[in-house]
């Protein structure tokens, strides 16, 4: 029999993801906005389909539920499978999706919950498979935040809903930092030598922070704060989308891209603000921004060193160092962003895939995934340690990130 706590832990994820799919209108969560991004629904009902394969595919040998549903979202067209796109349009409407997974996902909890209604299985040996789809729900939920703002971004989304944000007026204009206060930016020191990171094989550690690594490090600074709405919009200012020397990707173009944070906006009289699931608001200096793919995150930087004092070499953190400051307490504001790591997610040695070879970590490697850290405002509990490496590709500006800088040792 499964914890109380986790079984509580994933009805309440459950449900959080049917209320996240109630909230939107029927025809806007059926909504693909890209090609490459699915729409609310189908990330409902992917959810909800992850389930059964676990629980009844692979744990009870039970195929009747996902062999049917398997088309809409396995994406194998070299075998004749279905594009995103047709899966996204071939998905009955949200009524009926939340009434398919009520039923669905009840009886899970109920076989959970129940002794001998679940075959022994090595997955089920600490709770862990448990713990791991609480912990892809929590991934969910942020996912399907994400494609709710998109819809809030979206041209159409505002034609139709009346766009709030075209008749807001910035009640205390966000104020740029001065290049001084930029390079003031308080910073921790970390000494050299040899730490842990990863976790230490508790029952809800992710395959990807398994096994626990000691890494050496050479001594760094790091950034106590994530950087702020202020400090980022003096870059702005300073012309840092239009010089190219702080743009080197291949093929990145300056001017082809949009030269702010994602879901910041302009009032008639050109003062910045926010649009979030909640409407516009005014931006708060100290808050740290977000809506940043990585070439932005590396671009501040780069301006950053080039002020030089006591940011000069300011790069992104690799992900240890993030880590092993946050361990250490040296991180103010950790948990408000999720912050760009330098360098792509990869395989710890004697890294072991879980629940199997179809584990979400494998594809994120191979894809070439960034590693975030931290976590954001709306992450839920499950997901918010230093171990955690949560990720995305480099050019997602809806993965809610932003940065903070590591700096050469005094």
């Amino acid at each position: 029999m499964i914890a109380p706590a986790l079984l509580s832990g994933l009805a309440s994820v459950q449900e959080l993801l049917r209320e996240t799919l109630r909230q939107v209108p029927a025809e806007a969560a059926m909504c693909q906005l890209s090609p490459e991004r699915p729409s609310l629904a189908w990330l409902f009902a992917n959810a909800v389909y992850r389930e059964a394969y676990w629980l009844r595919e692979r744990l009870d040998q039970d195929q009747d539920l996902t062999a049917r549903a398997r088309v809409f979202f396995i994406r194998d067209t070299a075998a004749g499978g279905l594009t995103l796109d047709r899966q996204c349009a071939g998905l009955p409407p949200p009524p009926h999706l939340l009434a398919w997974a009520v039923e669905i996902q009840d009886e899970h909890l109920r076989r959970l919950a129940t002794p001998g209604a679940l075959p022994p299985h090595p997955l089920l040996e600490h709770d862990r498979l448990p713990w791991w789809l609480l912990q892809e729900h929590a991934k969910d939920y942020e996912r399907m935040l994400a494609q709710r703002l998109a819809l809030v971004l979206a041209p159409v989304s505002a034609q139709e809903q009346g766009d709030a944000s075209a008749d807001y007026r910035v009640v205390t204009p966000l104020r740029a930092a001065s290049l001084a206060d930029v390079m003031a930016a308080p910073a921790a020191m970390v000494e050299q030598g040899h730490y842990r990171v990863g976790a230490r094989g508790d029952a809800f550690a992710y395959d990807n922070e398994l096994p626990p690594q000691a890494v050496p490090l050479s001594a760094y600074r790091i950034t106590r704060a994530p950087v702020s709405n202020a400090q980022y919009l003096a870059f702005m200012q300073a012309g840092g989308y239009q010089d190219a020397a702080l743009w080197p990707e291949a093929g990145e173009s300056t001017a082809a891209r949009m030269p702010h944070p994602l879901q910041w906006r302009q009032d008639a009289a050109g003062r910045w603000f926010d649009v979030s699931l909640n409407g516009p608001a005014d931006l708060p200096a100290h808050a740290p921004v977000s809506g940043l793919d990585q070439a932005e995150a590396w671009a501040f930087a780069r301006w950053a060193a080039r002020l030089g004092g006591a940011c000069a070499g300011a790069v992104l953190p690799h992900e240890y160092q993030w880590e092993v400051a946050a361990r250490a307490g040296q991180l103010e504001v950790a948990g408000s962003v999720w912050e760009w790591c330098a360098g792509p997610l990869h395989a710890y040695p004697e890294f072991m895939p879980f629940p199997g070879p179809e584990s979400p970590s494998v594809a994120a490697f191979a894809a070439g995934a960034v590693t975030l850290k931290g976590a954001g405002l709306h992450t839920l509990p499950a997901l918010r340690r230093a171990s955690f490496r949560h990720w995305a590709m480099p050019d997602d500006r809806f993965a809610g990130a932003g940065l903070r800088l590591v700096l050469p040792p005094d």
